[in-house]
């Protein structure tokens, strides 16, 4: 994965019982919409409106709007259920054949009837495809997609896994109309045709503009006519400017700690609030363990005992974030505090200092932490900054910053140059298993040559292959717990989830999920 980096969520699953098919779900929608149209500011680019190719936030924003996938997350939920599918489940004790039945009647928007074919279509040119930019890393389990009827999809898997539900809910799983697409090809023409909620109408470098699909036939209910998603390119002085003088109704992703803390605290007259929601978003400072620094353990762990989080968090993040203290987040099943039992919740000059002693080193320890200025959040550069100077206030470090372009960062790091840097994650799907699998299995995206046979032999094909998930407890607990001892990450904080909308518009608190997903259809302006 390449991040999607960015950033929230609990335990998901679709119900999995051998030779059993779970999971009808209820048919709410089909509205043709109905009230104003909702104008969404943000500053994230889309930057693709091919399933194939996108695989960052903005573009899984379309995705989810435009497209359906055979299972989705409901409004407040993190367990899949079906959405083009009438049906789905493994057929097998192992999670390794999983099988849908599609509802009756599913049509792409431009009236093409949406069959097993298109499903099977959809992966398998996204596989064939590989875009670098795409979510076909996501599929390494994927052996082959049988299509026995045009109603029926069997998924055949190379090896157990019981996530599989809750990867193609997400965006990556959205079906596309064959006689529109390229089986070999990216679509580069800047259209889509899907047959969620809605139709993408135009899309350019500045806006994207959304209608209602009259012949949606799923789960959501649309309680709009449409909606118009402007781009502000990471100028977020702009997206403020445009919320307050009312040319946008939400603002969404991208505004900073002060923006929203500033919006918070206007009077009433300027017709703006504030929504929180949840969020697993996370962000790590990760260790090159071939590094001649940072690759030693008492230079990490003199790290973790000095970090302080809360500091941090005031005086960088105004309290939009909270501290997070093991690499599964809080509100995801599985997660446990590790780093905080470990290394505790306050600084302690003396135990960093007996972590370098045990290691040798009676000098300051010189180091570099890397950043990228935008990539994981427009603080990260203050951020880092900020870990520096607590390193430095103990006597036991000379750290200082800096940060690279985004294109250049990743480049170096592949390179193995850098000795500490910064990563942000936004989760696929709402399971521990997304925040562990990639980032400590084999060819995980950390780039940072840590391996730990025990993590990638036992604990993670065998919570993979667990269907019944609180089961795998145990397991993500004991994988948290070697991290935190041999600490080839160290985690800094995980993200609350906020947008800030005008009075009159409605349904916010719908779109900030654990699931990540923005539902269009939940917007209303009165």
């Amino acid at each position: 994965m390449n991040m999607r980096n960015q950033w929230p969520v609990l335990p998901v699953v679709a119900g999995l019982a051998s030779s059993l098919l779970t999971g009808c779900g209820t048919e709410t929608g089909g509205s043709a919409g109905s009230g104003s149209s909702v104008v969404v500011g943000m500053s994230d680019d889309v930057l693709a409106t091919d399933p194939a190719s996108g695989y960052d936030p903005g573009s899984w924003l379309l995705f989810n709007n435009v497209f359906q996938s055979l299972m989705s997350f409901p409004k407040g939920g993190t367990e899949p259920e079906p959405e083009a599918a009438k049906e789905c489940g493994f057929t097998d004790g192992a999670a390794k054949v999983y099988r849908c039945t599609l509802k009756d009647g599913l049509k792409f928007s431009n009236g093409d009837a949406l069959t097993a074919e298109d499903v099977k279509f959809s992966f398998d040119r996204m596989l064939k495809i590989n875009d670098a930019g795409g979510p076909a890393i996501m599929f390494p389990m994927l052996d082959k997609v049988e299509t026995p009827d045009t109603k029926t999809v069997v998924f055949r898997l190379k090896a157990s896994d019981a996530t599989f539900p809750s990867k193609i809910a997400s965006g990556a799983g959205s079906i596309v109309d064959h006689r529109q697409y390229d089986a070999n090809s990216l679509r580069d023409d800047k259209q889509a045709v899907g047959s969620g909620p809605y139709k993408l109408d135009s899309f350019s470098d500045d806006e994207a503009v959304f209608s209602v699909n009259p012949g949606y036939k799923g789960t959501a209910k649309v309680n709009n006519s449409g909606v118009t998603l402007k781009f502000f390119h990471d100028d977020r002085s702009a997206l403020k400017k445009a919320l307050l003088d009312d040319k946008v109704d939400i603002a969404y992703r991208g505004l900073t700690a002060a923006d929203i803390t500033d919006i918070d605290q206007q009077d009433d007259s300027k017709g703006v609030g504030v929504v929180e929601g949840s969020s697993a978003e996370v962000q790590h400072l990760v260790f090159n363990m071939n590094d001649p620094v940072a690759g030693k353990l008492g230079v990490r762990k003199a790290m973790a005992y000095l970090l302080d989080r809360d500091a941090l968090i005031k005086d960088v993040y105004q309290g939009t974030a909270t501290p997070l203290y093991s690499i599964v987040p809080a509100g995801i099943a599985g997660h446990n505090t590790a780093f905080f039992d470990t290394y505790g919740a306050r600084p302690s000059k003396a135990k960093a200092a007996a972590a370098l002693q045990a290691e040798g080193i009676t000098g300051k320890v010189k180091l570099t932490l890397w950043s990228t200025p935008s990539r994981y959040g427009p603080a990260t550069d203050q951020e880092l900054r900020t870990i520096a100077n607590q390193l430095n206030a103990s006597g036991l470090f000379d750290a200082d910053v800096k940060s690279v372009a985004f294109g250049q960062y990743e480049k170096d790091i592949a390179k193995g140059k850098y000795g500490v840097y910064v990563k942000g994650w936004v989760p696929d799907y709402p399971d521990a298993d997304n925040f562990t699998a990639p980032f400590f299995g084999k060819d995980n995206v950390l780039g940072n040559n840590y391996a730990n046979s025990t993590i990638t032999g036992a604990l993670i094909p065998g919570t993979a292959a667990q269907s019944d998930r609180a089961a795998t407890d145990k397991d993500f607990g004991r994988l948290q717990d070697i991290v935190a001892d041999e600490l080839p990450v160290l985690p800094v904080w995980q993200a609350k989830q906020y947008a800030v909308v005008r009075d009159g518009v409605y349904g916010l608190e719908y779109c900030l999920d654990a699931s990540t997903v923005f539902r269009f259809w939940e917007l209303s302006k009165s």
